[in-house]
């Protein structure tokens, strides 16, 4: 079996690499297969460190440099700074705990999140040399996770919106992403447009590439600027991880931003 994964990019300048990960040119087997490098969903721990490593190669960095949380569906941004990288294994994990976006202005710095029908957002600063990668899951959307992880960068690089490139990445789409009442009010309570990003067949569907695409244009990121991927995991679960596919016991797609 190759080992090397197989990775979707986004052209957000020549100083930045951006990707998602496919399922394609890792080791793990099964609903894992091929490539998985998330700790938290029971894949081979053995088969994680083989994949991970190949990524780690493929960027040309050590695997202290590959951030990723572990993700609660809560609103907690992190920051990751120069001596990030020196902490012990059990330090670094201890900071990653519980977060659900990473941030950093370092080069070198691999920073990802983990989804599987959730929405991946990436953002660039293009002048102050800063990013983010964020999960948005419906609960994460509804808590506008993009705009806090936006407000965040503000506070601490300097970033002004209209500078920013954004990507939002593989994710269920309005077609596939079906949902209960409960989970429609809670986008309603919240001031969500509903008439925008919402539609009822049989049951309500709920547009979370529109959700955060709202979110990041109300921040001020210029409309062209955002580059939806446009990959609903859910119709294409033989390339991309789908939890409603494949069930929660399956690999995730990592989707990463790194500065050169």
């Amino acid at each position: 079996m190759s080992v090397g994964p197989v990775l979707h990019y986004y052209d957000l300048g020549a100083d930045v690499v951006a990707f998602s990960s496919t399922r394609k040119g890792g080791v793990s087997q099964g609903n894992y297969s091929e490539f998985n490098v998330n700790w938290y969903c029971g894949d081979s721990p053995e088969h994680i460190t083989v994949n991970k490593e190949a990524l780690c190669e493929q960027l040309c960095i050590s695997q202290p440099c590959l951030v990723y949380p572990h993700q609660v569906h809560g609103t907690v941004v992190r920051q990751i700074q120069a001596d990030f990288v020196s902490l012990s294994e059990a330090e670094r994990k201890l900071l990653l705990e519980g977060v659900d976006a990473v941030m950093t202005d370092q080069q070198g710095i691999c920073i990802g999140v983990s989804t599987a029908d959730c929405i991946p957002v990436l953002l660039y600063d293009r002048r102050h040399h800063a990013c983010a990668a964020i999960h948005a899951g419906w609960r994460g959307t509804v808590a506008r996770i993009v705009e806090k992880t936006i407000s965040e960068m503000c506070c601490s690089y300097h970033t002004q919106p209209e500078e920013m490139v954004a990507v939002i990445g593989p994710g269920i789409s309005l077609e596939h992403f079906e949902v209960g009442d409960e989970v429609y009010s809670q986008f309603e309570e919240a001031g969500f447009d509903m008439s925008a990003i919402a539609r009822h067949d049989e049951k309500w569907h709920i547009d979370l590439w529109k959700c955060n695409w709202l979110q990041l244009s109300a921040c001020g990121v210029t409309p062209e600027h955002i580059h939806v991927a446009g990959i609903c995991t859910y119709a294409n679960a033989c390339e991309y991880f789908s939890a409603r596919r494949l069930g929660i016991h399956s690999g995730r797609i990592h989707t990463a931003i790194m500065m050169k």
